[in-house]
C-alpha cells in the first residue's frame, strides 16, 4: 500500500483528487493539509511515501516545503505537484518531481503519474536532492527537461552528441534534431559527466561516445571528428584533455 498526504489549500481541489484516487487501490490517503506548514509537519508525523503537492500555498509555496522537508532531513516521499500554473513545470522536474499535473487533470492523466510513482517506489528510487545530484547517485544530471513550442521535453543526456554555445542560449544536438536552451555553457558544464562529456572549445561540448577521431587541420588548428562526419572546433587549449580522455 503507497501512503499519500494531500496538500492544497483548496478544499474542492483536495475533494476531487480524493475522489479520482478511489479508483487506485493501493493508494491510501493517510492525511490531507491546506497549507505548507501542515504539509511539513503533516509528513513529518505520517512519513508518507508520497506527496500531492499544490505549488501556490499560503505561507510557503510547493518548492519551500521540498526544501523544508529536506532540511529536517526527513524521507522525502515522491512528490507529484498538482496545479494550475504551467510556468514552474521545469523547476519541479530539477528537483526530481515525479510527474506535474495541471489542473484540471483527468483520471486517466493521474492514473499514468501514479504509474510513474509505483515503477520509482518499486525501484527503490531515492527523492532526495542533495546539492543538485541526480536521481542516479553520481552527482551529475540524467536527463535535460525543458520547454519548447508549448511542450515539456525530457531529454536523456546519453542522446546529446554535443553542444553548442549561441549567445545566451546553448543548442544541444541529438542524432535527428537540435534544440535551443536557455543555459550558460559553464552551468551545463557542471551538470554533465565529465566522464562522457568533455569540453573542446569555449563555445563546444562533446559526449565522447560519439567522437570518431581527432584531426589536425592543414592550417594546424584541431577538430573533433564526431562519427555522423560532423566537425567540431577544438582550441589548442582543450587537446590534451580530450587526447587524455580518448586514452583512458
Amino acid at each position: 500500500m503507497i501512503q499519500a498526504v494531500l496538500a492544497d489549500d483548496e478544499m474542492l481541489a483536495r475533494q476531487k483528487l480524493r475522489q479520482l484516487l478511489r479508483d487506485e487501490p493501493d493508494i491510501e490517503i493517510v492525511g490531507e493539509c491546506a497549507s505548507a506548514s501542515e504539509t511539513v509537519e503533516l509528513v513529518r508525523l505520517t512519513r508518507p511515501a508520497l506527496l500531492f503537492l499544490d505549488i501556490r500555498m499560503p505561507g510557503m509555496d510547493g518548492f519551500d516545503v521540498v526544501g523544508a522537508i529536506e532540511s529536517e532531513h526527513l524521507p522525502m516521499p515522491a512528490v507529484v505537484f498538482t496545479t494550475a500554473y504551467d510556468q514552474y513545470a521545469l523547476r519541479a522536474f530539477e528537483i526530481h518531481a515525479v510527474d506535474y499535473l495541471l489542473k484540471p487533470f483527468t483520471a486517466g492523466r493521474l492514473g499514468s503519474a501514479i504509474q510513474r510513482v509505483r515503477e520509482r517506489l518499486a525501484g527503490g528510487e531515492s527523492m532526495a536532492r542533495i546539492n543538485g545530484k541526480s536521481r542516479d547517485g553520481t552527482g551529475y544530471t540524467t536527463r535535460i527537461v525543458f520547454k519548447s513550442r508549448g511542450r515539456i521535453l525530457f531529454l536523456p543526456v546519453s542522446e546529446i552528441r554535443w553542444v553548442g554555445a549561441e549567445e545566451n542560449y546553448v543548442r544541444l544536438c541529438t542524432e535527428r534534431e537540435t534544440h535551443l536552451l536557455r543555459e550558460t555553457m559553464a552551468h551545463l558544464e557542471e551538470r554533465l559527466d565529465p566522464q562522457q562529456f568533455l569540453r573542446v572549445h569555449r563555445s563546444f561540448i562533446v559526449n565522447l561516445q560519439f567522437v570518431k577521431e581527432v584531426r589536425t587541420e592543414h592550417d594546424g588548428e584541431s577538430s573533433v571528428i564526431m562519427v555522423d562526419g560532423q566537425k567540431i572546433a577544438m582550441s589548442r587549449s582543450y587537446k590534451s584533455r580530450i587526447l587524455e580522455s580518448l586514452h583512458r
